[in-house]
């Protein structure tokens, strides 16, 4: 059981404490102004730092072999950030927050799947959670219903199309 709660803390302080330690890096020397990332040139650094930190991650802690469903949540994960990083060079930007939303969200429908669970009010949740989501990113006009699409589109086709190694 202990060797469960090292993994919960590992996850927790690759995917939260070390990015939350390197974006107040980034703002101590001026490469980044707020939190919410809104400039194009101010997501660069922040992507290529949590695509380093979940390679890390999915090759050290959660591996293929030892959590196979975490590994491909997390692998979906990896390959969403690289995809949103390669839409910088074309000036597209996708809305983080409703990409991470949406791939937790087939994440947790693909083991639902996988452990034959009814999660129904798992799943309604998690799809009110992504219109407050949606609704408040609009709200503070921190992004445009197309680069919502963009972030839904991103984080929804790694994980459904990882489903194919792991359901």
């Amino acid at each position: 059981m202990s060797h469960n709660y090292l993994l919960i803390l590992q996850i927790i302080i690759i995917t939260i404490f070390l990015p939350l330690a390197f974006f107040y890096l980034l703002r101590t020397f001026g490469k980044v102004d707020s939190i919410m990332l809104s400039e194009l040139h101010q997501r660069k650094i922040p992507l290529l730092m949590q695509m380093a930190l979940t390679l890390i991650l999915i090759t050290k802690s959660v591996t293929i072999f030892k959590f196979p469903e975490l590994f491909y949540f997390f692998l979906g994960g990896l390959l969403s950030t690289f995809f949103t990083y390669i839409l910088l060079f074309f000036r597209i930007k996708a809305s983080i927050h409703i990409l991470g939303m949406v791939a937790l969200t087939f994440f947790v429908f693909g083991m639902s799947m996988h452990f034959q669970i009814n999660s129904i009010f798992t799943m309604a949740l998690l799809f009110f959670i992504i219109g407050i989501v949606a609704s408040s990113r609009l709200q503070m006009k921190a992004h445009s219903m197309q680069e919502l699409i963009i972030g839904m589109a991103v984080g929804t086709l790694p994980q459904i199309t990882l489903w194919i190694f792991w359901l």
